[in-house]
């Protein structure tokens, strides 16, 4: 092509780079985030609000790729709302108390590890405050829309302070009580948990043990052991034998069969379905009877030498939970350590005791005939169980160790121990037919999150809600010297009346002695008590910001243990306490959002240990992918690694392109396509720009640009759609697929002769504008940078306001679609048909070596069919650049004979409608457009000559009047 015809061609022209330019991304950042907030809070007031409540990220440490999709998923789900119309209300939130930021603090080295709770509560804060900033500036960088400026912690003193007063309610209306029963203990943490905190492990191994216990009652009176002279012992097993020194009881079943082994000089009593079990651990034995009913035991009393010389006899009681599958049939109960035996104890009046401190070592009232076993002794969990065997060496029948389900603490990965202690409890029982009630109008994503929720509430019947930590607000407790617990409505009324005046903080650095925190209704000495709450207590209550029911919350899968379930249970208690009957309870949330979690690409969780970590700025920055190699060095040989940096937008279409209602795979292999895919967008988006011409505007449209604007207005619908179910996985795969086949396929590969030579693409700018409305929740950071770019006459000619104000003009005047949508819809369906032969013979065409490009040939269809002649008679016109051949003809005959010939069938409605033929080209190729329309070598066609003629001409007159 000489010079003069390319001057006379329109290039896309574009200033819009391939890449992102660093130096401008910040920019681009701000106008789709803290811009578009305050835009659409100031320009909405009038508008319907919709409330995404932020389930708080704990301020512990820097963010991983978990916070990245559970920031990204929230923000796409609240742009999808701005776009619709609605005023959105995002604040983000922090949680800032509990044990994590406790033990971090004091594993900081700025305190001692004994220092004083306000010396750790200073360090906790300011770890926590530090840790904000750190994490503001993480969840800005995704691309985040929120009021940063409006943010809440859990650790504000108005927070807490809101927070005390739903405790006050709670404790007003009976639903907060302290009761001394065994709770999950945490020897690592040293402090009481509640299930949201445990992790169950099921590569957990116990060192399990047979032990027999001296029968001291007279047996002669049960039937078939009368005239048995030697001793009776009962057998029991257990899996943590640590507990033994605390047994109180033994439970049997009264229904069932139990029988009597001899060994040796002695009888054994074992559930009769447990005999043949015990032949592999026990001597050779005999059955002396082997029916002898449960009730026949009961009352029965025995002996337990760990609890020394002094200690009462204890009973053998009746236990409905005692099963004849398993252990001997008979069950070692320790109250003290058991939440079924504590039930059963406590209805017959046994103490639940637990000789063990806080850290798991056993205390003296375990050995009370031989302290001195305490000194130096392990603690239960490393080693203490061997120790008690050790001690009871003759009575332990056998051992064995056993690989089972087990919890531990989630926070130090160490197991938990059961242990009855004085704690505070939330009284689920209570609320719980209320917090299932609730649950029917909340609309669950995915929907087994509904069972999933159900399941735990239906499991609970109390919460331990107190801590034995400094960093948390503390329960406003009062004791009096004897230990008793003073608190009601009216001493927490006076306690938060000080805590205004003075913070949380001053509960633990005042004097002992400060009597401005005791009522003065309260008569002799009291003290504060030390005990602080559960933190799912703190987020549970953040209801409170919001100030009803929000619109959605959405968090990772653990959460239905933890801030959904504690949100459900507060919110519903705070009603019960207004009185609201259980039928009109409500939720805190109207719709419950689940994702699940972030996985390395082979499915694997991901652990420091195993390398396989991903942060979210790796994502960003491209250096999970191959490298892209820049130029070497000066100086040197080696050439630089550079990375293909696609910024937040790729972490972003990452996020948007995982089903996040399963795990979520992240790594090399599944972002590479993602990848591809931004840039492809970016490719086409600046091809588009410097496309556009201000002619397209006034130039009819064409049945193609019809065509196209409807394609377009399909997919937008189907989008809004997926969008709108939260389905961005779905929303993300319409995109790439109208990318690939509507538009790339079709319409700019129709376009590019008319684009390049002729008057330009009439659906260009609706394509700009609705390509963007569709990006915008998904990749904003594009969108603001795209819509930068796009033309000045667009910015002359009304299009000057910000990308955020594309929501709401329309895509295109509809007076200018001149074709019925049905109509188009019908046509373009049937010569899609033919599209699909032609493109089949051209491809044989093609590696037959016959023609390179499409258009070295021409199209002769040949039908009879009836509705396909119509169809091809309404895009006559515009059937060569459809095809993207030199010329389409219909029904005429092929002229001579020509060099080659391919032929392929169309099937129209599932049978043959025609035949389409590739044949050579008639005339000679333009020189500057292409297509084989000229007449002689190097010449140009009719329509080229046109073109040039007139460009010569408005040339002419612009120098004339230059």
């Amino acid at each position: 092509m000489s010079k003069s015809w390319k001057a006379t061609l329109k290039l896309p022209k574009s200033a819009f780079p391939a890449r992102p330019n660093p130096k401008l991304q910040p920019n681009y950042l701000r106008e789709c985030t803290d811009h578009l907030y305050k835009w659409q809070t100031a320009n909405r007031n009038s508008k319907e609000a919709f409330v995404l409540h932020d389930g708080p990220p704990y301020a512990n440490g820097p963010l991983h790729i978990g916070h990245a999709i559970n920031k990204i998923l929230k923000d796409m789900i609240l742009r999808t709302q701005v776009q619709g119309g609605k005023r959105i209300g995002y604040r983000p939130s922090w949680d800032c108390h509990g044990l994590p930021i406790e033990l971090k603090a004091l594993g900081s080295h700025t305190i001692p590890r004994d220092a004083s709770p306000v010396k750790v509560r200073e360090s906790a804060r300011r770890l926590a405050s530090k840790t904000i900033n750190e994490q503001m500036k993480g969840f800005q960088s995704f691309g985040i829309m929120a009021d940063w400026a409006n943010k809440w912690t859990t650790m504000d003193r108005n927070y807490e302070i809101r927070q005390l007063r739903v405790f006050q309610k709670m404790v007003q209306h009976g639903l907060i009580y302290r009761k001394h029963k065994p709770v999950y203990w945490s020897t690592s943490s040293k402090t009481a948990l509640a299930e949201a905190e445990l992790e169950y492990r099921d590569d957990h191994v116990s060192h399990t043990a047979y032990v027999r216990l001296p029968i001291i009652s007279d047996c002669s009176t049960i039937p078939g052991l009368v005239g048995f002279q030697h001793p009776v012992y009962a057998a029991i097993w257990t899996t943590t034998p640590w507990t033994l020194p605390a047994n109180q009881a033994i439970a049997v079943h009264r229904d069932l069969q139990y029988s009597l082994l001899q060994i040796g000089k002695s009888g054994l009593l074992v559930a009769a379905s447990r005999v043949d079990a015990m032949r592999d651990l026990l001597p050779e034995f005999s059955v002396v009877v082997d029916s002898i009913r449960g009730s026949q035991l009961t009352g029965l009393e025995y002996s337990n030498r760990l609890r020394g010389q002094r200690a009462r006899p204890q009973m053998i009681v009746h236990a409905d939970f005692v099963s004849a599958d398993a252990g001997t049939g008979l069950v070692h109960m320790a109250p003290g350590h058991g939440q079924e035996d504590y039930e059963v104890c406590a209805e017959l009046g046994i103490e639940a005791f637990a000789p063990i401190t806080d850290e798991g070592h056993f205390t003296q009232e375990a050995y009370p005939d031989q302290p001195e076993l305490l000194t130096g002794a392990p603690s239960i969990l490393e080693g203490g169980g061997q120790a008690v065997l050790e001690l009871i060496k003759p009575d332990v029948l056998a051992t064995h160790q056993l690989r089972h389900k087990f919890p531990y603490d989630w926070r130090t990965k160490r197991p938990v121990v059961v242990r009855a202690t004085a704690q505070w409890f939330t009284d689920v029982e209570g609320i719980k037919q209320g917090s299932l009630k609730a649950l029917r109008s909340v609309h669950f994503i995915p929907e087994s999150g509904r069972s999933r929720l159900e399941s735990f509430v239906k499991s609970r019947s109390e919460w331990c809600i107190s801590r034995q930590r400094s960093w948390g607000v503390p329960i406003p407790a009062l004791y009096d010297e004897a230990g008793n617990a003073v608190m009601d409505a009216t001493t927490i009324e006076h306690i938060i009346n000080v805590i205004e005046q003075r913070g949380t903080q001053a509960w633990f650095s005042d004097a002992a002695d400060e009597s401005a925190w005791i009522p003065p209704q309260l008569q002799g000495h009291h003290y504060r008590g030390t005990d602080t709450m559960d933190v799912w207590f703190d987020s549970g209550t953040s209801w409170m910001e919001v100030g009803g029911p929000a619109d959605v919350y959405l968090e990772g899968s653990d959460q239905h243990r933890g801030w959904f379930q504690s949100s459900l249970l507060t919110y519903v208690a705070a009603q019960k306490a207004d009185g609201v009957p259980d039928e009109e309870t409500k939720p805190p949330f109207r719709t419950l959002v689940t994702h699940g979690f972030t996985l390395d690409g082979q499915g694997k969780k991901m652990s420091k240990s195993l390398g396989n970590t991903v942060g979210p700025e790796e994502v960003m920055d491209g250096t999970l992918l191959p490298p892209i190699r820049s130029k070497a060095k000066a100086g040197k040989g080696d050439a630089v690694p550079r990375f293909d940096a696609l910024g937040a937008d790729a972490l972003r279409l990452w996020a948007a392109s995982c089903d996040f209602t399963s795990d979520i795979l992240v790594g090399p292999s599944i972002l590479q396509p993602v990848h591809s895919s931004l840039i492809k967008y970016r490719t086409i988006l600046k091809m588009i720009l410097g496309s556009l011409h201000e002619t397209s505007r006034r130039a009819p449209l064409t049945k193609l640009d019809q065509i196209a604007i409807m394609q377009l207005n399909d997919t937008m619908d189907q989008v809004w759609d997926a969008f709108t179910q939260f389905e961005f996985h779905k929303a993300t795969a319409l995109i790439n697929k109208w990318v690939a086949t509507d538009l790339s396929a079709f319409y700019l590969e129709a376009l590019k002769d008319r684009l390049y030579c002729g008057d330009g693409g009439g659906a260009l700018e609706s394509i700009l504008v609705g390509f963007l409305r569709m990006l915008a929740p998904i990749t904003p950071i594009l969108v603001e940078e795209a819509w930068a770019h796009r033309p000045s006459w667009m910015i002359a000619n009304g299009m000057n306001h910000p990308a955020r104000e594309l929501y709401q003009s329309a895509l295109i005047d509809p007076s200018r679609l001149t074709v019925d949508p049905v109509h188009l819809r019908t046509s373009y369906r049937s010569v899609s048909m033919v599209h699909g032969a032609v493109k089949a013979a051209i491809e044989e065409a093609r590696e037959a070596k016959s023609l390179g490009s499409s258009l070295q040939c021409n199209v002769c269809i040949q039908t009879d069919d009836p509705e396909l002649l119509t169809a091809l008679e309404e895009l006559r016109d515009e059937l060569d650049a459809l095809f993207v051949v030199s010329q389409v003809r219909v029904n005429e005959a092929i002229e001579g004979q020509t060099v080659w010939q391919y032929a392929k069938e169309i099937e129209l409605n599932g049978s043959s409608s025609g035949t389409v033929y590739v044949v050579p080209p008639r005339q000679k190729k333009c020189a500057r457009c292409w297509r084989y329309l000229a007449e002689e070598t190097d010449g140009l066609c009719n329509r080229c000559e046109d073109a040039v003629s007139e460009a010569t001409m408005l040339a002419a007159a612009a120098a004339a009047a230059a």
